[in-house]
């Protein structure tokens, strides 16, 4: 179980580190401070998140769809605070918290998708 938690845990951050640092350019952010926010951002509430989220189906029968919502919404809520305290460009920052984390959920449910065949 250990192994599959770190592998989860490993992956998940470089597919969201990824995904978010991507979603930054594509949303037209260029300054490099802000870039470096969002990778220390996520550094710090993916593995949180997702180290949560296996505890959680491990130790309960809670369903785990249900349980990804509360958990996003940490994740968007704390990140978007962050942005706004610390954030240099980001004039709506729980929006692109939010939208950054939507793209980034979105893309890994559908590398999940391929991989399944």
């Amino acid at each position: 179980m250990s192994a599959t938690i770190l592998s989860s845990l490993a992956i998940s951050l470089v597919l969201t580190l990824v995904f978010e640092a991507g979603f930054f350019f594509l949303a037209g952010k260029r300054n490099k401070k802000d870039l470096l926010l969002v990778v220390l951002v996520n550094t710090i509430t993916n593995p949180l998140v997702v180290l949560c989220y296996w505890l959680i189906i491990f130790y309960t029968q809670l369903n785990a769809a249900l349980l990804l919502l509360p958990l996003e919404i940490f994740a968007v809520v704390t990140e978007g605070a962050l942005y706004k305290k610390f954030g240099h460009d980001f004039k709506r920052p729980y929006l692109f918290s939010l939208s950054a984390n939507s793209f980034s959920f979105a893309m890994g449910m559908l590398l999940q998708m391929i991989a399944a065949g």
